[in-house]
């Protein structure tokens, strides 16, 4: 109770009765500086002319001159004479002042003798005339006197004569300056509090605020003429009135400056946030005019300058007024209206002679009255600000207080001295308890150190530790920490990330390795396959093996994917078990897996091999009751220095394709100079080039001769074969272009060149081929797929129709029943065109004669497996018969490969076999070959085939054999 008492007392009643005195004093004590004023004397004026005047030509002029009680220059610089009597009966010694701000020099003589009295400026005085106030004055005057005296000005001046008596104008003198003294001391101090709030809070609009205070103070100190005096020091006469001009520019660039820090945000949103903007660049030549303007013109130009930035600013402020309600704009605006009025005053003053402001309203009250609400707006903003501040505490301190993580204070000797309710949490109680608990105690030396490194700049913004649990089975916590120093103290961060690096960790192996099996993916694979090719250009050897279990699928379709899984796991166990060191393996497909070999031989690798292939199949694999019995096989090669992931990996599958073929019991080994190898490498690089070149060099026709065997002196059919040569001028195996083209996705381009080439050729040498019934070629499945190379198919067609008629496109048959309504739609339009269709490759894959009803084909190509050798083999001959026949039934043709030998040929013609086509027959000729030969039997070279080929030509052909194929007119178009 006594200290709310104590505090009432010193906080509310002792300033409130100190205030309460002062206004009581103010209201009926008696002041020290008590005058009973001046009273103005009438006078008569003449403005000098021109000529320069005299004392005696002055006053003859001036007696006929009217009484007048004041004169006004109306900013004329010329100087002027006046003529004062002084009334001859006065209460006390009189004295006579003239108060003119403006007045820089005055002289003056006695009117009567014409004796001088004496003569003043701003800085010297000579005689009785003594500067005084805001003006000059006669300090001891005679009553009845007449007085002739010679002013000077600068400036809107207004120049009148009072007269007081002596006690009266000395105590006015020390009011003038008791004022003068505390207008500067008050403002002053005021400005230096500002300034020294400013600094100690930073805060630069206070810094402003600070400059404004004092400007006004000399503004108010020109308008009450005390202005000749700063801090009790005369002003020099030369730096009187550009001081002044330069200080009313300086205060409006800082009331418009402080206007805009105050009302920034209202400004950007108002439409006359730009026009504030510009009016305070509009300062800044204002600032250079009163440096070099004559003060006569830097006035209107300052006055019309003025009053246009304080209109501006008084509607933006109503405007911002009415919008917010804000109290900082009602005081600024009370502020600005204060100013607004005086400066108004001071123009129609200037420019009319009319006084606005009268009574105890004068310039220093409105000065003082502006300065006092400007500091309440400030006030205000500052009381604004720091309820805003206290809300932003009460809000951090919520935040602080309800942060899902720990926040925490150390002194830098590592010692707790402020933790969150969730620190608290994480690290259990007593955290702060006797002082508060250390670092190092906490967390371990190794954590400080981190810690220490970090809040000096010397690691990582942020870190992450690991702290062992104390007791034994207790997981091991990981902690993630942000930490600075400030103030002489460490700040800071703490969380538990335990669960979050375990999931992190999760997310790193799942990115690396298979959900399933656990070895590594795909992606997790070629890192290491790349990392392993970088050390193999070093120097160091490497290996790789594609692994593929065999006829895996079945597994998953009898007995379900998780037996299928099941098997996979425990398939990756076993190759897992014989892998060490830095050996690697990684799933890449449903059951096929890399093997990454790095810095290990190549015969360490087969032997390593071998092994994994003999753990793969010699025991079963157990999924519940069942067991099941896998095979795999594995393509191993040497890998070379420079090669590319793409390259060796592409590779490895071919040699493990090759293993697959069963001639290596699972294991293909490709070292770096074996066959196998070298023709991979050789077909990858034909695929870059396929790839690479928009134009295909190289490729040039075969055609070989196809024999009928039913007349086979009188045609000379052909299929046209693709061929091509390297840049070296090697011929290009055939199998291997083919699967370049394939691979590189470029045989439709291929397909093109051969049709296109095909009907070029044709159209040259159609009149040289009349024995030519048909001319065979192969389309690949990949572009018979290709929607857009059909259509250039067609295309060519309709360019060349007379030649259409002479094609048989051959489709291999798997190509055929992969789409079969496709096939049909695509053999149906081809024969529209005249040319003919023939099922390639007939009786190998997934045959079914059921396909052969729905696709209208006008030969069948028998595969050449069941031809070569087929005497040896009697189950060939009866199927090839069994083909014949069929497709005699349904109106084909049939045309038998591979014929190798007279046998052969003769088994075929009994069999009933309408053409045959072999080495027997004619190895694939260059097209200028056949250009000169009469018939396809013009290239037998076996005496024994030549010579059952004339017994074959001699019986002719048999009933009904000519048919479709009949023999071409060589007119025909």
């Amino acid at each position: 109770m006594m200290d709310w008492l104590l505090r009432a007392m010193s906080i509310y009643i002792i300033p409130i009765a100190m205030a309460g005195l002062a206004v009581w004093a103010l209201l009926f004590w008696q002041s020290n500086y008590l005058s009973a004023g001046g009273h103005t004397l009438m006078m008569r004026v003449l403005p000098q002319a021109a000529a320069q005047l005299g004392p005696e030509q002055a006053l003859a002029a001036l007696v006929n001159r009217p009484l007048k009680s004041f004169h006004d220059t109306n900013l004329s610089e010329e100087p002027v004479w006046l003529l004062v009597d002084l009334p001859v009966s006065m209460a006390q010694p009189p004295s006579v002042l003239f108060p003119s701000r403006h007045a820089v020099e005055m002289a003056c003589w006695d009117g009567k003798s014409l004796a001088s009295l004496g003569q003043a400026t701003r800085e010297q005085a000579s005689g009785s005339l003594i500067p005084m106030k805001a003006g000059f004055g006669l300090p001891e005057a005679s009553a009845g006197q007449r007085l002739l005296c010679r002013a000077s000005f600068v400036g809107p001046a207004r120049l009148q004569a009072d007269w007081w008596g002596q006690a009266d104008l000395q105590a006015s003198v020390l009011e003038f300056h008791r004022n003068l003294g505390l207008l500067e001391g008050g403002l002053v101090v005021l400005g230096m509090f500002v300034l020294m709030t400013a600094l100690i809070n930073r805060q630069s609009l206070y810094v402003l605020f600070a400059a404004w205070l004092v400007v006004t103070l000399r503004v108010g100190a020109i308008s009450a003429g005390w202005d000749v005096q700063w801090l009790g020091h005369l002003v020099p006469t030369p730096w009187l009135f550009p001081t002044r001009a330069l200080t009313v520019a300086i205060y409006g660039f800082l009331t418009i400056t402080l206007y805009k820090n105050l009302f920034q945000e209202d400004l950007d949103r108002s439409r006359l946030g730009p026009w504030i903007r510009g009016a305070q660049w509009a300062c800044v030549p204002l600032l250079l005019a009163a440096v070099f303007l004559p003060y006569g013109l830097y006035l209107p130009m300052m006055w019309v300058s003025t009053g246009l930035g304080l209109l501006l600013m008084t509607v933006s402020l109503v405007r911002i007024v009415f919008k917010t309600r804000s109290r900082v704009a009602l005081w600024y605006g009370a502020s600005l209206g204060v100013t607004f009025l005086s400066s108004f005053s001071e123009i129609v003053a200037a420019a009319y002679g009319m006084k606005v402001l009268v009574g105890t309203v004068n310039h220093v009250t409105a000065a003082l009255s502006s300065s006092l609400l400007a500091a309440l707006a400030i006030a205000e903003q500052m009381r604004q600000e720091h309820v805003k501040r206290l809300e932003v505490q009460a809000q951090l301190q919520h935040a602080y207080e309800a942060m899902p993580i720990g926040l925490f204070t150390l002194d830098l000797q590592g010692r707790f001295l402020s933790a969150n309710p969730a620190l608290v949490d994480m690290l259990g109680d007593g955290l702060l308890d006797n002082g508060g608990r250390t670092w190092r105690a906490q967390f371990g030396d190794a954590a400080w150190l981190q810690l220490d490194q970090m809040v000096h700049g010397q690691g990582e913004t942020e870190t992450e530790f690991a702290v062992s649990g104390r007791e034994e089975g207790e997981l091991t916590r990981r902690f993630m920490v942000r930490a600075t120093q400030a103030r002489g103290r460490i700040e800071g961060s703490l969380q538990d990330v335990t669960e979050k690096s375990r999931a992190t960790e999760n997310l790193r192996v799942l990115a690396h390795h298979d959900a399933l099996t656990r070895v590594l993916n795909r992606r997790g694979i070629e890192q290491v396959l790349e990392a392993a090719l970088a050390q193999r250009n070093q120097g160091k050897p490497l290996a790789l093996a594609y692994l593929d279990l065999d006829r895996f699928k079945l597994i998953n379709d009898l007995f379900g994917h998780a037996a299928g899984d099941d098997v996979l796991q425990q398939v990756c166990a076993r190759v897992s078990q014989m892998l060490s060191g830095n050996m690697q393996i990684g799933r890449v497909g449903g059951d096929e897996f890399l093997i990454v070999f790095p810095d290990t031989h190549i015969t360490l690798a087969r032997l390593i091999s071998q092994g994994i292939v003999s753990s793969i199949c010699t025991s079963p694999y157990r999924v519940g009751a069942r067991s099941f019995h896998v095979r795999g096989s594995i393509g191993l090669i040497e890998v070379a220095p420079g090669s590319t992931i793409r390259d060796v990996v592409s590779t490895a599958d071919h040699a493990c394709r090759d293993a697959k073929r069963g001639l290596q019991q699972g294991l293909a080994v490709y070292e770096r100079d074996a066959p196998g190898l070298i023709a991979h490498e050789m077909e990858m690089k034909l695929v870059e080039r396929l790839s690479s070149d928009e134009r295909i060099e190289g490729l040039y026709l075969e055609m070989q001769p196809i024999m009928s065997l039913t007349a086979p002196t009188e045609s000379l059919n052909f299929e046209v074969l693709l061929r091509m040569r390297d840049a070296s001028g090697a011929l290009v195996p055939t199998p291997r272009l083919i699967a370049a083209g394939e691979h590189s996705g470029r045989m439709g381009v291929i397909d093109r060149w051969v049709l296109g080439t095909v009907f070029e050729w044709l159209g040259k040498h159609h009149g040289q081929l009349g024995r030519t019934q048909f001319v065979c070629l192969n389309l690949s499945g990949a572009s018979l797929n290709d929607e857009a190379f059909i259509d250039d198919v067609f295309a060519l067609f309709d360019e060349h129709p007379h030649l259409a008629s002479w094609l048989c496109l051959e489709i291999t048959e798997s190509v055929a029943l992969h789409d079969l309504e496709n096939t049909r739609r695509f053999i149906s339009q081809v024969r529209s065109y005249g040319a003919k269709v023939a099922l390639d490759d007939f009786g190998a894959g997934y045959t079914s004669f059921s396909y052969l009803k729905d696709l209208p084909s006008d030969l069948l190509k028998i595969d050449g497996n069941f031809i070569v050798n087929m005497n040896r083999h009697p189950a060939n001959v009866a199927i090839v018969e069994a083909i014949v026949s069929l497709a005699r039934n349904l109106g084909m043709k049939t045309i038998a490969e591979w014929a190798e030998d007279h046998a052969t040929v003769q088994t075929l013609a009994e069999i009933g076999v309408d053409y045959v086509q072999g080495f027997v027959v004619a190895r694939p000729q260059l097209p200028e070959a056949l250009l000169s030969a009469s018939s396809a039997a013009s290239f037998i070279a076996d005496p024994q085939l030549a010579q059952f080929v004339q017994l074959l030509g001699a019986s002719g052909p048999p009933s009904g054999q000519a048919g479709l194929f009949g023999e071409r007119r060589s007119d025909a178009h």
